[in-house]
């Protein structure tokens, strides 16, 4: 099994875009589908939300052209490794949000280790898996 970068990061691109647009876009709808209390101050999440989509956006600047922006995929790695690890962190202690911020933090060490993956074979569009 191989797997072709290109796609890998317009996944990753469309995964954190779409995410971003959602919890700009329809916190009001989706916080309390979660049973999540709104902040008093709205701020918190279009900030998270946009900076969430910012780097939707720099994946796509990856998929695009995989072997010319590894300086993106490098801040994804920091970007998956701090939420992921502020989520198992908070999830640790009993303090998350909600439940769907670990399912998040899982992803993203997924996208994580692809992010790796990459940066140690950038070269090759595609890597065997396992590898």
């Amino acid at each position: 099994m191989k797997i072709n970068w290109k796609t890998f990061f317009l996944i990753a691109a469309l995964y954190d875009g779409l995410l971003g647009l959602v919890f700009f876009f329809l916190y009001n709808t989706l916080f309390p589908l979660l049973e999540i209390t709104l902040p008093n101050n709205t701020s918190y999440i279009h900030l998270t939300a946009a900076f969430v989509f910012v780097q939707g956006v720099g994946y796509w600047i990856v998929f695009r052209d995989p072997d010319g922006n590894h300086g993106i995929v490098k801040l994804g790695v920091i970007y998956k490794s701090i939420f992921a690890g502020l989520a198992a962190y908070y999830w640790a202690i009993g303090e998350l949000l909600h439940p769907i911020f670990g399912l998040l933090g899982i992803l993203d060490v997924l996208f994580l280790v692809g992010f790796i993956l990459f940066l140690m074979n950038p070269q090759s569009q595609s890597l065997p898996a396992g590898r």
